[in-house]
């Protein structure tokens, strides 16, 4: 079996596991199979334009072993960029349909993005990272950019790499200030106790909004 098909196969598996996940029990999908740490970039054009998002995705090792159990590569334990090539085609395609859980608004306006351009998976330390950019489908000068990453159902838990500067501007126009807030346990308990088990009857978007990773820039 080549890798293109090896590739294709796990990816379904991947969907068909997320599915069944997804008509389980609201209560059921009160946390998450699949750990994401990410950092990005947000990333102005010549004009001082807001033109779209660069990720870079770090799965947790468990995913990541499983991701890649099978595949060829000409080192045992060890892949390429192009080795991965197939794969992350696969995770790009499938993750469309989720609208890449990333949602952006320029000036308060909510603002779509197009697919997804410059993507690779790259393997180190026994962990996936995919990379990828998401450009907007109208860039658009903003004072005010909010940007928002978080799964609706909790399937995925997202966050940003500690340290400095998890999010940074690319070409950014003047002295643009970044905000950026992440979601803790604690916070989110608190409020799924405030929502009730009825919240649960309802769609589940609501409850992974929770967990979202919020990112505020703002330019003079």
């Amino acid at each position: 079996m080549t890798n293109r098909s090896t590739a294709r196969l796990r990816g379904l598996a991947v969907l068909l596991a997320l599915a069944a996940c997804l008509l389980l029990p609201r209560g059921a999908l009160a946390h998450p199979h699949v750990w994401v740490v990410m950092k990005s970039e947000l990333v102005y054009g010549p004009d001082g334009s807001v033109t779209g998002v660069r990720h870079a995705w770090t799965f947790d090792d468990m995913f990541s072993t499983y991701a890649t159990q099978g595949l060829e590569s000409k080192q045992k334990g060890v892949f390429t960029r192009e080795e991965l090539k197939d794969l992350a085609e696969v995770n790009v395609t499938s993750l469309k349909e989720y609208d890449f859980f990333t949602y952006a608004k320029l000036d308060g306006r909510t603002s779509p993005f197009k697919d997804p351009t410059d993507y690779w998976l790259e393997f180190k330390d026994s962990m996936l990272t995919l990379h990828f950019t998401l450009p907007l489908k109208t860039p658009a000068k903003a004072k005010g950019i909010d940007l928002e990453v978080y799964d609706p159902s909790y399937f995925v838990d997202f966050s940003f790499a500690d340290g400095a500067d998890p999010v940074a501007l690319k070409n950014p126009p003047g002295a643009c200030k970044v905000a950026v807030s992440k979601p803790t346990d604690g916070d989110a308990t608190a409020k799924l106790q405030s929502l009730g088990e009825a919240a649960f009857g309802q769609d589940n978007a609501r409850f992974g909004q929770l967990f979202a990773n919020k990112v505020s820039v703002r330019c003079p």
